[in-house]
């Protein structure tokens, strides 16, 4: 059990006061991350940024018992469709061979550096093969099985993977459709040892009851390999067209307990910790971003909600 490093604030405190709390119920810090790309393509190692940016943190972390994970975003995270931010601002293309030399340079460096018990090398394929020119798909493709062949080369053994996006696979995410499934993902991406599930349910479904029993079993039984939740949540807030309170949420994670233990997850990581508060967003706020900023189990200051409980609960659950 797990989450991402965010801060309900955007200080370096926030983020701190928040891993010495979740620390405390879960086993995992998950990083996951758009590359540095405009300081990578102006020339500076890998070794030197995660030098800069990752190793006091994951110092920090190990030091508090939490395992590491990554997953290294090919494309836009926010808009499946588009190139990575900081890409488009270069005018660069992960379709580039350099690009996606620098994208397996970065991943191979921070595996040999700090072995993370896993390493996702490309997100929510299907949503990326569902919104992406083709051209970026197939670029996405090429660039995580290149880095995948270079992991294996330079033996470096963390497992990778890959992770698809459950609601789009259902096809309730959006143009309502009938059930897509994952086997296109499976097929493009072989070296996957791993399948990772993004899953925001509450764009679906208006009560976790109603995700259907087999949820994840009907994807992960595409091909037998561990599967885990690598991002995710649920809503405490109504927002835009979602509808939902702090009790819905607490549901939530006791229906997804149930369905993570239909397919034996090997670990769910929570998106958010607290909610985030965009109050001094450093960059102009994507228009999508709101519709996920009240999923953490606490509230910007840390106060729990109801579902952090329950969280709990499970977390006190012996692993077997």
């Amino acid at each position: 059990m797990g989450f991402f490093p965010t801060g309900g604030r955007f200080t370096v405190e926030a983020v701190i006061a928040g891993i010495n709390s979740f620390s405390q119920r879960a086993e995992c810090l998950h990083i996951h991350e758009e590359l540095p790309w405009k300081d990578l393509l102006g020339g500076m190692s890998a070794d030197d940024i995660l030098t800069r940016d990752k190793e006091k943190l994951i110092a920090y972390c190990r030091a508090r018992g939490l395992r590491i994970g990554f997953m290294g975003d090919l494309n836009d995270g926010l808009s499946r469709g588009e190139e990575a931010p900081q890409l488009r601002a270069l005018g660069r293309s992960i379709a580039e061979v350099d690009v996606q030399r620098v994208y397996s340079a970065y991943v191979r460096a921070f595996v040999r550096r700090f072995k993370p018990d896993y390493v996702g090398l490309a997100s929510e394929t299907n949503l990326v093969r569902q919104a992406a020119p083709p051209k970026l798909y197939a670029a996405v493709v090429a660039a995580a099985n290149a880095t995948a062949a270079d992991l294996a080369a330079a033996g470096l053994r963390t497992p990778p993977m890959i992770s698809v996006q459950v609601e789009a696979a259902w096809g309730v995410l959006v143009n309502k459709t009938r059930f897509q499934g994952i086997a296109a993902d499976i097929k493009d991406f072989p070296f996957a040892r791993m399948l990772g599930l993004s899953s925001y349910p509450y764009f679906g479904y208006a009560e976790p009851e109603a995700m259907p029993g087999d949820y994840y079993t009907r994807l992960a039984g595409v091909r037998r390999m561990p599967a885990m939740v690598v991002e995710g949540g649920w809503t405490s807030a109504s927002v835009g067209p979602v509808n939902s309170t702090p009790a819905l949420q607490a549901r939530y994670i006791a229906r997804h307990a149930e369905l993570l233990d239909s397919i034996r997850a090997r670990g769910v990581i929570q998106t958010l910790y607290a909610d985030l508060d965009l109050t001094n967003f450093p960059i102009a706020v994507p228009e999508i971003l709101p519709l996920f900023t009240q999923i953490g189990l606490t509230d910007s200051d840390l106060r729990p909600k109801p579902a952090l409980g329950v969280w709990d609960g499970l977390f006190a659950r012996r692993l077997g």
